[in-house]
């Protein structure tokens, strides 16, 4: 894939779910990642967690333990997923946000770059 400044990027098949990953990405082998998902260089994805088809984890963006990824989630470059975490379909997460431990993003919500989710569970606002 050829980058906006003419750079190559090549990316390798994760065995489980096949989804394309950057040979500079750290992704457990345990983690799933669906065929039709991006895991940008530098990226971290945690052992038995989930990434749903379509979904996109940009540069240096770490996935913690037993998370679940749905469809079609960007995670911004240098944000924090903490661990069990559950991103529903459809979410933004902004670049250097920092989303909990066990904390809950609800389907079609766009957090912030930089804004730390601690709470529980988020809703529409």
């Amino acid at each position: 894939m050829e980058l906006e400044k003419g750079e190559v990027s090549k990316y390798r098949r994760h065995e489980n779910g096949r989804g394309l990953v950057s040979p500079s990405a750290k992704v457990n082998p345990s983690a799933y990642v669906s065929s039709a998902t991006y895991v940008e260089s530098d990226a971290q994805i945690g052992p038995e967690s989930w990434i749903g088809q379509g979904s996109w984890i940009e540069h240096g963006a770490i996935i913690g333990a037993r998370v679940f990824v749905g469809a079609n989630v960007h995670v911004g470059a240098d944000a924090i997923v903490g661990n069990a975490a559950r991103l529903a379909s459809h979410t933004n997460i902004g670049r250097g946000a920092f989303i909990a431990d066990g904390a809950v993003i609800d389907h079609e919500i766009q957090v912030p770059e930089f804004t730390d989710v601690s709470a529980r569970s988020t809703g529409r606002a």
